[in-house]
């Protein structure tokens, strides 16, 4: 079958099918846009990849069976010529860069006009990336976001603190981790110090709030 290089083929992925009759519909508006395929999870996202050739991917985040940030993924992976657009009405800081790390080339909502979005899939195709304003803000939220605390711990001044969540005693942490009373000591100090706190009780706290023994 031979493929017109003037057009752009696309893909749709979705769980629901009224984005995605939605989306078919669009694509008729277009002659440079080709619908050649749909899918409502990312296992299938990958087999349609594999036997369709799309140029363009409209790919939804939040999907059963795998996610969008896995099967951009993988895409991204095995099939390194296929531009992905991450379509959703999510865009909260994790899902904006998960996606984008996964390999995404562009972040827009589904609110997106049609002549913007058409817009949107041809600057993929050529490579160019495009962020819609609110992706944009969770990314500049993210940045000047301030760092989770004990983000500077180390693993074993985890495992210290965990040790004292458990409500161990100095020398029973010895003990248990099979260090000396005096490298205790200065683990405690240590993450007093990072924690921003000054007591075992503050400490023991903030570790429980922010889950800081993983």
């Amino acid at each position: 079958m031979s493929i017109n290089p003037e057009v752009i083929r696309v893909l749709i992925v979705d769980d629901h099918e009224m984005v995605r009759r939605g989306l078919r519909t669009f694509l008729l508006a277009f002659d440079d846009l080709e619908f050649v395929g749909e899918a409502s999870n990312g296992v299938d996202a990958l087999r349609l990849c594999g036997s369709n050739q799309p140029d363009v991917v409209l790919m939804d985040i939040v999907m059963p069976e795998m996610d969008g940030v896995e099967a951009t993924q993988q895409i991204s992976q095995k099939f390194p010529n296929v531009k992905v657009v991450a379509l959703t009405s999510f865009e909260d800081e994790d899902k904006v860069q998960a996606a984008l790390t996964a390999g995404a080339i562009s972040f827009v909502h589904k609110n997106i006009s049609i002549d913007k979005l058409g817009e949107v899939i041809r600057e993929a195709h050529s490579g160019q990336s495009s962020l819609s304003s609110e992706a944009t803000q969770a990314l500049i939220a993210a940045a000047t976001k301030p760092p989770k605390p004990g983000h500077d711990l180390t693993p074993r001044e985890r495992e210290v603190l965990a040790q004292m969540v458990s409500g161990l005693t100095n020398p029973k942490i010895a003990e248990q981790l099979m260090i000396s009373r005096s490298t205790v000591k200065t683990h405690i100090s240590n993450i007093f110090s990072k924690l921003g706190v000054s007591n075992r009780l503050a400490a023991v706290t903030l570790a429980l709030e922010h889950d800081l023994m993983a």
